[in-house]
């Protein structure tokens, strides 16, 4: 085997280097999504229409064009970590959320045909802390 540096092989062939990200935690992935969205806060976003009425098959496949969901999938960090579309299946899979917890981000009920990122980005967040007032009432309940 003859070995050649990097520039002599990059004379020869295309020679792409590829970044290799470390595997990130649930709680990282939401939390890089939620950057994202606060990146831009005003970005108007479409949400998706009715995701509760859908049958599991067409919630899985279910995507809109400029969506929270294509904001994560935008970001090559997230990508190279293995999402692999913006369709509310793959965001559910990749982010480890309940079909409740996405409905919460990406549905049209809570907000009409679109929203600026900065609400999207406070539901993601929402996510990992969970509901504040739910959670008091948990509690509050429990003794």
């Amino acid at each position: 085997m003859k070995h050649q540096t990097l520039d002599q092989l990059q004379t020869i062939a295309e020679v792409k280097l590829s970044a290799t990200y470390p595997t990130m935690t649930r709680r990282q992935r939401i939390e890089r999504w939620a950057e994202l969205l606060e990146q831009n806060p005003q970005r108007c976003l479409g949400a998706l229409t009715g995701t509760e009425y859908l049958a599991p098959e067409a919630r899985a496949v279910a995507r809109g064009a400029g969506s929270p969901i294509t904001v994560a999938y935008e970001d090559p960090v997230l990508r190279a970590e293995g999402l692999k579309d913006d369709t509310y299946g793959e965001a559910k899979r990749f982010f480890e959320v309940s079909d409740w917890q996405l409905h919460d981000i990406v549905c049209h009920c809570h907000v009409g045909a679109t929203m600026q990122a900065r609400w999207a980005a406070a539901r993601v967040r929402r996510t990992i802390n969970g509901n504040r007032f739910l959670a008091w009432l948990r509690a509050a309940l429990a003794h």
